[in-house]
């Protein structure tokens, strides 16, 4: 399975509410479901939040290929 570079650049929404109106980010990944995971993983940790909190990341990942 190949892995891939993924770029995030958007906003970060807790149900309906804007948490921040642009956030950038990148992780490596295998899936483009594993990315979005990974990024709120660590919007999480980076902001202090529990990992049980509900966020969502809106916008669009540009995925480039590793190798």
């Amino acid at each position: 399975m190949p892995l891939y570079k993924f770029a995030y650049n958007g906003p970060v929404k807790s149900f309906d509410n804007v948490l921040t109106s642009h956030w950038k980010a990148e992780t490596n990944a295998f899936s483009e479901a594993r990315a979005r995971s990974n990024l709120a993983y660590r919007y999480k940790k980076e902001h202090g939040m529990s990992e049980s909190t509900k966020i969502t990341l809106t916008g669009s990942l540009t995925c480039k290929p590793i190798g």
